[in-house]
Order: structure tokens, then C-alpha cells, then sequence
């Protein structure tokens, strides 16, 4: 949960970092047209569990359907775009090109669907490279995905690819061009697409010469560090034999759904309009994969019950959803949902359970948690959390503790910080 846009540009949790990704993709963004990937190289499907994409001939899960390129930079210019937005850009080594690519994948039923993603690769380090996995934060609107410009994760997607590693930032499913609505905070499905972004990027980078070694750098901001968590927990367990997890670096990331971010709801850990903003968007989305309720107005009051489903379609951009919303939970919800979200119960609980427990393993690599003590999306007991999940199963993660800073500005000094870390670890 947590990269919004709020009711004003001061407010908004990432705010300043969105806007210096618009700034760099539209000053630069390429008026070409999408390549087929066929023009490019064969779709590598070896691995891949077959299956059929909507509208095109069979599939591979993972298969490359199509790539754009959309801009590329210079080192000198890169540098100037993230030192401008307060990014220490003393890790980038060269300059980058950027593309979207298109590729097949599952619903969260299993059913064949397209999604998109954004590949970054660099100009200089070699044909071969290791992969980053830059996992978004939370968008309610399909454009302020990576791959169609207007994303926070341009900046990490860009900083790590200058560092001589390919780098893949998925949408995830119904953002950018992938059909349909995404399913927020479904774990099991944002990591699938994730997995693919990942076949389908070695394909893609084939086309550009490049050759992508399977090692996999998996970092995340937000609702993406509770991703990359739990695709690197499939990772290390061999859920593809051609990649191969080589550090975790998850930036303040809800790891702790039940324990920590519901009871920051209510308790004022999280301030009251981006608490608003996640709690209203997870509810219809998880309404869409599980029976939590049959009318909104079961959960919601009047008047945000007959619009909230509309608003969440994933085609209404972040800042008019929040200007539709209360500033509190309390103005958003019927006593009874009220209280029954301070004690989950029955399916909301189950549910709850299914997409927490990202920590309940042990890493046999490196890891380090990014968290800070001024963020008021995602609180830092989220990472204390995951911490002690992880030691319980013998696993060491050192936390990286950035101050007083806020939500955007932890992802801003963390994707700096794991930028030098990564080129240590080569």
C-alpha cells in the first residue's frame, strides 16, 4: 500500500518523486511505435507454462508480445534529472535507454491476460547483465504505471540500469496497458506478472543485443516491497531455473497488514487521507477477488458508497480519487466496517492472512530493509515486523534506518543507498 496522490501537491506521499519521473520520461519520451517482438528475437518459452494471451495465437507465460522504446538519456543528463529531485546520482556509470514491453501472463484465477513493463538498459557494462526488479508502489490509475511514464520508479529504474544492469519494472496487472483492473495488494498475482516481466525481459534484451545472466537484484518501494519480499521468497525457491535471487533490498514495504498497517489506521500512525486512499482502493479490489460485501453501502457511508467502485477502475487518476474521498476513516466507514476492520474476522481475515506472512521465510542472501521514522504510509513497525520474521527462521536482514525522513523521501536516499550497495556486490 502507499504511493498516492493526495489533496495537494505538499501532501502527496511521493509526490516530489513523481514529478521529477514525469519530468525525466516527458522530456525525453519518443513518439515511436510499438515493435512486434517477433521483428526483434523469438520468444524464449522454455521455461514458461503455456498458455493463451487474449486476442493472439498461443502463449508462453513470460512471452515477449511487443516492445516500444520510449527515451533514452545520456549519463550527464541522468544525473541531472536525479541530483534536481534530491537523488545522489554518484552511482551512475552510463547512460540508459528505456522501452515498454508487452507480455503474456495470468489473472489471479489463472486465466491468460497481457501486462506490461518497463525495461531499462544501459549503453555501457557489457552484452552480459544482472537484472534489477524495481517494484512499484500503490497507483489507483493504469497511466501512472512505470512503463507509461509517470512513475517514481523511473527514478530507481533509471539510477540502477546506469549502474550496468538491466533493470525491469513491472505495471503489474491492469495498469499500464495490461486489460482490466489491478488487483491491489493481491500478492500471489503481482508477483506472477513479476516473474514474467523477468522472462520477458531476457527476451527483449536479446533483441538489443544484451544477454541477461539470471541474476536478480529485487527491490521494491511500498506496496512493492511487499512484492519483491514475496517474489524473491519465489525466486529463492526455484521458480525459474534460469533466475537466480542474488540480494533483497525492499524499501518500506507493508510486510504487516494485520499487525501493523489496520491498527496505523486507526491509531494515527498513517495520516487520515492517504489511510483513506489505501484502505477504500484495497477494499474493492479485494471485493472484486473475494465475497467481502454485496453492496458498497454494506462498508461505505453516503455519498462515497456510490462512488467508489467507479472511481477505483484504475482509470481515474490518483489526486480526483482522493478530492472524491473524506479526510478520515471514520467519515469513510459504517460503524459496522468500522469495527470489524480494528477485528478481522471470517473472510476479511482470511484474506488478510493470504496476502501477509511475505517475511515467513529465510533469504540465503543478502537483504537489507529500508524504512525511516517520518513515514506516515507505511510505519517502520512494518519493518521491525518483517525483521523479526525473518530471524525467527534463522535469516539476518540489516535494517537501513533513513532519519526522519518522509515516505518518498526514504525511497529517494534508499534507492541511492542499494545503488552502491549492488555494485559492491558484483
Amino acid at each position: 500500500m502507499t504511493e498516492n496522490d493526495t489533496r495537494t501537491a505538499s501532501a502527496r506521499p511521493g509526490g516530489r518523486a513523481r514529478r521529477g519521473a514525469a519530468a525525466l520520461a516527458a522530456a525525453l519520451l519518443l513518439p515511436l511505435t510499438a515493435v512486434p517482438a517477433s521483428a526483434a528475437v523469438r520468444a524464449d518459452t522454455r521455461t514458461a507454462e503455456a498458455s493463451d494471451a487474449p486476442g493472439t495465437a498461443r502463449h508462453a507465460r513470460g512471452a515477449l508480445l511487443s516492445t516500444t522504446p520510449l527515451f533514452e538519456l545520456t549519463s550527464g543528463r541522468l544525473k541531472e534529472f536525479l541530483t534536481a529531485d534530491g537523488v545522489d546520482a554518484s552511482a551512475v556509470r552510463h547512460g540508459i535507454t528505456a522501452h515498454r514491453i508487452v507480455y503474456a501472463t495470468v489473472t489471479p484465477a489463472g486465466e491468460p491476460t497481457t501486462a506490461s513493463a518497463l525495461l531499462v538498459l544501459p549503453d555501457g557494462g557489457g552484452k552480459h547483465l544482472a537484472t534489477v526488479s524495481e517494484l512499484h508502489g500503490t497507483t489507483a490509475y493504469r497511466g501512472y504505471a512505470p512503463s507509461t511514464g509517470d512513475n517514481v520508479s523511473i527514478l530507481g529504474a533509471s539510477l540502477y540500469a546506469s549502474g550496468g544492469r538491466a533493470a525491469v519494472a513491472p505495471d503489474y496487472l491492469g495498469l499500464g496497458t495490461g486489460p482490466g483492473t489491478h488487483p491491489y495488494v493481491d500478492t500471489r498475482s503481482s508477483v506472477s506478472a513479476s516473474l514474467d516481466a523477468l522472462r520477458a525481459a531476457r527476451t527483449a534484451a536479446r533483441g538489443h543485443g544484451r544477454r541477461l545472466t539470471g541474476e536478480v537484484y529485487v527491490t521494491g518501494f511500498s506496496q512493492g516491497g511487499q512484492v519483491a519480499m514475496a517474489l524473491g521468497r519465489e525466486l529463492a525457491r526455484g521458480a525459474d531455473r534460469h533466475l537466480r535471487l542474488r540480494a533483497l533490498a525492499p524499501v518500506a514495504g507493508p510486510y504487516d497488514i494485520e499487525g501493523v498497517e489496520l491498527p496505523a489506521l486507526f491509531d494515527g500512525r498513517i495520516r487520515g487521507v492517504s489511510g483513506v486512499f489505501y484502505l477504500t482502493y484495497f477494499l474493492v479490489a479485494q471485493n472484486r477477488l473475494h465475497p467481502l460485501y454485496e453492496d458498497p453501502h454494506e462498508v461505505f457511508r453516503a455519498p462515497y458508497a456510490d462512488r467508489v467502485e467507479a472511481l477505483f477502475d484504475n482509470d481515474h487518476p490518483d489526486g480526483e480519487i482522493v478530492r472524491q474521498l473524506p479526510g478520515t476513516v471514520e467519515e469513510l466507514l459504517t460503524d459496522q466496517w468500522y469495527e470489524r476492520l480494528q477485528r478481522p474476522s471470517g473472510t476479511l481475515a482470511k484474506m488478510i492472512r493470504l496476502n501477509d506472512g511475505v517475511c515467513e521465510w529465510a533469504p540465503r542472501v543478502p537483504v537489507r530493509l529500508h524504512t525511516s521514522g517520518g513515514d506516515r504510509d507505511v510505519p517502520v513497525a512494518n519493518t521491525g515486523s518483517c525483521v523479526r520474521d525473518l530471524a525467527r527462521r534463522g535469516a539476518y536482514a540489516k535494517v537501513v534506518h533513513h532519519g526522519d525522513a518522509d515516505h518518498s523521501g526514504t525511497y529517494r536516499r534508499a534507492i541511492a543507498h542499494n545503488a552502491r550497495w549492488f555494485a559492491r556486490l558484483d
